[in-house]
């Protein structure tokens, strides 16, 4: 990662993207931290939106939270759950579908 100072930033932006490679160039006010140049090479429009929306970064923050309290399942109990939740929806759609019919 590379830093520069707003005030040194002299030259055009394209010139700086152009000379990304694979690293981030961080611009900075005094020491704050103001703005990113980020090299976007296989990133989809979909991808760097998410990336920066607010309701997908609470969810994380949430996620990280949950996951520091111990609060994780694994691959084997969410399968569990979400099996269970399936077979009993397929029931409630059979008994449902039943319902619609009449014998006549």
């Amino acid at each position: 990662m590379k830093t520069i100072k707003l005030s040194n930033a002299s030259r055009p932006l394209a010139e700086y993207a152009r000379e990304l490679n694979e690293d981030i160039v961080v611009v900075t006010d005094g020491d704050r931290p103001v703005a990113a140049v980020v090299p976007l090479k296989g990133v989809d429009q979909e991808s760097l939106m998410l990336s920066a929306h607010p309701e997908f970064l609470d969810l994380i923050a949430r996620s990280r939270a949950e996951f520091a309290r111990g609060q994780t399942l694994s691959l084997d109990e969410m399968k569990r759950a979400v099996l269970t939740q399936r077979k009993a929806n397929k029931r409630l759609e059979r008994t449902a579908g039943k319902r619609g019919h009449s014998s006549a």
